[in-house]
Parts: structure tokens; sequence; C-alpha cells
């Protein structure tokens, strides 16, 4: 039996049991009531989804896949938006070249997500839907996501993200409509755990912003390294839009931890900056970071050498050939992480629609996790798509690694990169590891 019936089933039974208790009608029950859990009540509220009235799809099923991005141009994650918009290009070029979709190119729309500072994203997203979209792609951070999920899925339109890794997701009440090709972090929490108790650290302090990504992540690393026979220190949560964080890192000064982790954005920079002038940053006191700092741009905004300093990246490494077909796309690029994840996000969605035989929403949801497991091996959507054509059932492993969408629509295995800083504060790949859920 799907989610989608049991929860039918289910509601249905409520129903009964309600009118013959009251003898009127019951309440009509909305998508997506369950609030994501908070450890604490952040300045912004980001988990509140929009309770403007939802768009209607009005292109739902008019045999043209039409695609919405919404990925950060602008924001605290604005540097994860080059490659991710670059790569969303690419995936619909490789589809169109390759003969679309139902007989029909696919159409892309680009757009922005902002952060959770401003309503961006909402915009955005209420533009996709009116213009018909029938899945949307984004947003990078899981804090935005919350802020839309229900309109979307409220519309019947997929939303699909490259790299929401907040474990909140996976029992999200989201129609059996929300997916992601970002693992949970769930997983990344003890890839990054087990790795720090690995490289000695028998003390660790921890600062995380304060959004459902940071402290989902801090909450599954926290729990990794105490379960290795580690010692957290410090579980700091804190403002990302604080004119400084002196207090905490002083915090962790006064702690004295063996290593320290630090999960954040944007404001990373300027908290490593006060990490080093506290003395945090020596050869014996290592620091780690995670998927929303980790990168060449965040080298760029650090005045200090960072050699040796590491990081968890979900994800594959992209290959040479990957990587120039990006910079063919942008010229620009300095980073590629979420390229194969947002790239793998469209080419799974127009697989769906081709085993479907419709670009509904709906619909094609029906068939996201079907076409990642479970039957004949394919890496290109022209390949899969001649395998649908067949009568196959495939199993699409994309850039991104291997996929295995569950039904709740989580990737249950996953590779890590990890990164290190060299002299000249660029990252390279330092190893590759894997992560399964039950694994």
């Amino acid at each position: 039996m799907s989610k989608k019936t049991a929860r039918l089933l289910a509601l249905l039974a409520s129903l009964a049991l309600l009118l013959a208790a009251c003898g009127g009608a019951a309440e009509e029950a909305g998508g997506g009531e369950t609030e994501p859990a908070e450890t604490s009540e952040p300045a912004t509220d980001t988990t509140e989804a929009s309770t403007e009235e939802t768009p209607e799809a009005t292109g739902a099923g008019d045999g043209t896949l039409t695609i919405g991005t919404v990925l950060p141009e602008t924001g605290s994650l604005a540097f994860l938006g080059p490659p991710e918009f670059a790569a969303a290009e690419l995936a619909v070029q490789d589809i169109n070249e390759a003969g679309g979709v139902l007989g029909n190119d696919v159409v892309l729309n680009q757009g922005d997500s902002g952060d959770t500072t401003t309503d961006i994203a909402n915009q955005t997203v209420d533009r996709h839907i009116e213009q018909g979209a029938d899945v949307i792609i984004g947003a990078a951070s899981s804090a935005v996501s919350f802020t839309f999920i229900d309109k979307v899925t409220g519309a019947g339109v997929v939303h699909f993200s490259p790299a929401n890794t907040s474990p909140d997701f996976t029992d999200y009440e989201d129609r059996d409509l929300y997916f992601r090709t970002a693992p949970s972090d769930v997983l990344q929490g003890r890839v990054l755990g087990e790795f720090v108790i690995e490289e000695g650290c028998a003390t660790v302090g921890m600062m995380a912003l304060q959004d459902p990504y940071g402290e989902g992540l801090l909450n599954n690393a926290s729990e990794t390294i105490s379960s290795s026979g580690g010692e957290v220190t410090d579980e700091i949560v804190y403002d990302p839009q604080a004119p400084n964080f002196d207090s905490e890192v002083q915090q962790l000064v006064s702690s004295d931890p063996d290593c320290n982790i630090l999960i954040g954005f944007e404001e990373s920079a300027l908290i490593l900056s006060t990490m080093f002038e506290q003395g945090l940053w020596e050869p014996e006191k290592d620091i780690y970071l995670v998927d929303g700092n980790v990168g060449n741009a965040l080298g760029e905004q650090v005045d200090a050498n960072m050699e040796g300093i590491k990081g968890t990246l979900p994800g594959s490494v992209a290959s040479d050939e990957f990587q120039d077909q990006l910079l063919e796309v942008d010229p620009d690029l300095q980073d590629f992480s979420y390229a194969g994840e947002t790239y793998d996000s469209i080419i799974v969605s127009a697989l769906a629609a081709e085993v479907a035989g419709s670009d509904a929403g709906e619909q094609l949801a029906e068939e996201i996790p079907g076409v990642t497991k479970d039957g004949t091996k394919c890496m290109a959507f022209e390949e899969c798509k001649q395998l649908v054509e067949d009568g196959e059932d495939i199993d699409y492993d994309g850039q991104s690694g291997p996929i295995e969408l569950s039904d709740e629509g989580d990737p249950q295995q996953a590779n890590f990169q990890i990164l290190a800083y060299d002299s000249e504060n660029t990252v390279s790949v330092d190893e590759t590891r894997e992560a399964s859920i039950g694994g």
C-alpha cells in the first residue's frame, strides 16, 4: 500500500467516526500541518509556510513538462547558486537534445530563492505556478523550502530539492510530492561525527546556525560523536544575522576542546576570522566545516591561511567531463557543489514523466522513486529514455551517485566528499565515503 493510499484510508476512517459521533461535518484537513522540529525559536521564523492563497497550477498535464527553479541567486547561500543554475540549464539542454519529454521540449524557468530574511522565494514560486510549473526545483536552504512547501504541494506540483538536508522533511505531510537528491543530515551527521573521532578529536565544540538545517545537523553529528566515545563540550546555536560572534567563540575558547565544528552559511567567514583571532586554529586544534560553508567561495572571503581545515560535502566528485559541460554553460564557475544533485533532480523528474505518460505533477510524482531503483541501470537521460520506450524498468544512477529514493522521497544511500583546504585557501577532495540508511 502506498503512503498516499494509507493516509487516505486513515482520513476516511477518521471522518466516518467523527460524523457518527457528532452528526456533523469534519473540518477540512490541510496538508503540511506538521511543524518541523525546532530546538529553539529562531530570530526569523524559517519554518512557517506562507499563508497566502495558493495559485492554481494551470499548466498541469498539458503535455509540456515545465520546470521552475527556486535557487539562491541572492542571500546567505548565493555562493551555491551558480553551479545549481548551470546544472539546471545543462540538464534541460541534454533532455531536449535527446528528443524532450512526451515528444515536446522541456521548458525551464529559472528563479531566485533569496533567503529567510526576504519573501523572494514565495514570489518566485507564485510566478512559477502561474506559468504552469509541473516541477519546482529548490530551494537550496531547508529553512527556505519550509516557507513554500505547502504552497507547492497544495497546487499539485512536485517540489524537488537538490540541497535540502534537514531530517524534518522525511515525515513531513507533503502529499507525496516532495523529493530530494541530497541525503538527510541523519547521514551527513553520522559521516561527520565518525570522521572527527577518527581524526583524534576526543573533545569537540560545535557551533551551528539557528535553523532546521543547522540544528538538525548539529544534533545528528553530536549523537554520533557521543556514541563513538567522544565528548561534545558545547552545542552553540547562533543567530546568523548577529553583528559579531565574539561571545560564542569565547565560549569555545573557555571549553578548550580538541576540535571545533562550524555549521553555517556565508556568516562562517566572520566566525572563522573570530576563531583565528582568539586562537582556535592551531595545528593541534582542528576546525571542521560542512556543506553549507565548505568551498572555494569561503576561502576567498577569509583573510588567513586555512590550510588543513576540512569539511564534509554530500555527493560524488563531479567528473572532469561534467565540470567541462558546466563550464560551457557558465565559464565563471568556481565550485560544483550540488551541481550533480540539481542535474539529477531534473533528469529524474523527466524520466518519471516519460514513465507516467504525463507531465502532471501528481502523476509523475508516483513514478519518481521507481525510476531510481530496482531496474536496469542507466546513467544518461537518452539511454534511460530508450529503455523506458522499450518497456524496461529503469534504475537511474546520475551525476550525484546512487540515488535510491524511498517512498518518503529521501535518498537511501549517498556518497560524501571530505574536502581539505590548501595554502591557497582552495579545496580539493581528500577522500570519498559512502553511507546508507540502516548501514
